[in-house]
């Protein structure tokens, strides 16, 4: 069939297997181009096949030659519907580790269930024995609670009151004011319950007490605080309470991992166009003014290269470099006080007339197309491709 990109707001309905596996070959060989990382040999990535996950998985199997298990949760194809993109990143990474002689191995399901847990315990007993890295990626706007079976959903608001600033509408460009309503009600620990750091540390848990976790074995889970203009409605907001939460479960994690040497970070990533980020008032925006600030000073950054630079220069690079809370921050080029001043400065005058001038809305735009495997260069849309790609180790 033919693919084209359709659209409802902040999602993209359909996706590309060719334009996705030429995300992920591109991603490889940057990954490559940048040499051998002294890192993890076993891993296990639990969010695995988009955006952090995505780039995590391709800089420990083609930056150090890691055997990696992937945990995501996408809908395969079926004939005239394509897959979600992650299916298709996943197939595509699977191919490639696969050609050079790799492990990889991956599970399709839900990774808050007790079931997906045990699905993981027995593939690394199998074929594995231990695991020395792993990186919790998840991003979900629901979570079913494998004790209660209750259904969590989180919600993004400020807290306390009214929050309104500028955003944008990336397909029109189109600058607006935006008013978000305060949660309310059960808003701020549902969030919690869905975003924070309890699932993280129900999966160490288990993988502790089946001892499958090697001695010095290290975890992490990302997070992000964001500039001032963004603060209310994110970092002060509920999913702000939810990512307080999963920084504090580092700390309870890694007093559990110290019988092993163990170690437990969380990592401050950039702000990058991802599915999750696109659905955030004024982010949008804000990226656009970021990007066009970071790519004049030749300093803009995505995924790959963030996680290529967090395993090179910080985890597995000797120079953590903990910020006062004992984070990992990546974000440190975004936060300079020149980028950040000069955001502060272009945020101020953005309007819809001047945005395509003084932002990067094209940039914002591509990136977001690209994610589901669109706007890939040297890719042909008007060819028939067959959507019915597969898994490898899932078939």
């Amino acid at each position: 069939m033919i693919i084209e990109p359709r659209t409802r707001g902040f999602i993209c309905l359909t996706s590309h297997p060719t334009g996705c596996e030429q995300n992920v070959i591109n991603q490889i060989a940057y990954v490559k181009s940048k040499g051998k990382i002294d890192g993890p040999k076993k891993v296990l990535v639990l969010g695995s096949s988009t955006g952090f996950g995505l780039a995590s998985r391709i800089s420990s199997a083609f930056g150090s030659d890691a055997a990696t298990i992937g945990v995501f949760f996408d809908k395969p194809a079926s004939i005239g519907r394509p897959a979600s993109p992650g299916y298709y990143n996943t197939a595509a990474f699977e191919k490639q580790a696969h050609a050079a002689g790799l492990y990889a191995k991956s599970i399709n399901g839900d990774a808050f269930s007790n079931e997906v847990k045990q699905q993981v315990v027995n593939l690394i007993k199998e074929d594995l024995g231990q695991i020395d890295l792993v990186i919790y990626s998840l991003a979900s706007p629901v979570r079913t609670h494998p004790e209660t079976g209750k259904r969590y959903k989180s919600v993004l608001k400020p807290i306390g009151q009214v929050f309104s600033d500028k955003t944008v509408d990336f397909h029109t460009g189109k600058v607006s004011e935006i008013s978000i309503n305060p949660a309310e009600g059960d808003d701020v620990e549902n969030t919690v319950t869905v975003m924070g750091g309890e699932d993280w540390k129900m999966w160490m848990d288990v993988l502790q007490a089946e001892n499958l976790l090697s001695e010095g074995a290290t975890t992490v889970a990302y997070s992000y605080i964001g500039p001032e203009v963004t603060k209310p409605v994110y970092r002060n907001g509920t999913i702000g309470a939810a990512k307080d939460h999963l920084e504090a479960t580092a700390f309870t994690i890694a007093d559990d991992l110290k019988s092993i040497g163990g170690k437990a970070y969380v990592s401050v990533n950039k702000a990058l166009v991802t599915q999750a980020s696109s659905a955030i008032p004024v982010i949008p925006l804000y990226i656009s003014l970021l990007y066009k600030t970071m790519k004049e000073k030749g300093i803009h950054e995505g995924c790959i290269e963030q996680i290529q630079r967090l395993y090179s220069e910080r985890l597995f690079g000797g120079d953590l470099a903990l910020d006062e809370k004992g984070r990992i921050r990546i974000d440190d080029w975004e936060m300079r006080e020149d980028v950040q001043a000069e955001v502060v400065k272009l945020w101020e005058t953005a309007s819809t007339e001047n945005l395509s001038e003084i932002g990067d809305l094209e940039g914002y735009s591509n990136d977001f197309y690209n994610l589901f495997g669109f706007k890939v260069e040297g890719v042909d849309y008007d060819a028939d491709v067959n959507e019915l790609v597969t898994v490898p180790s899932i078939g």
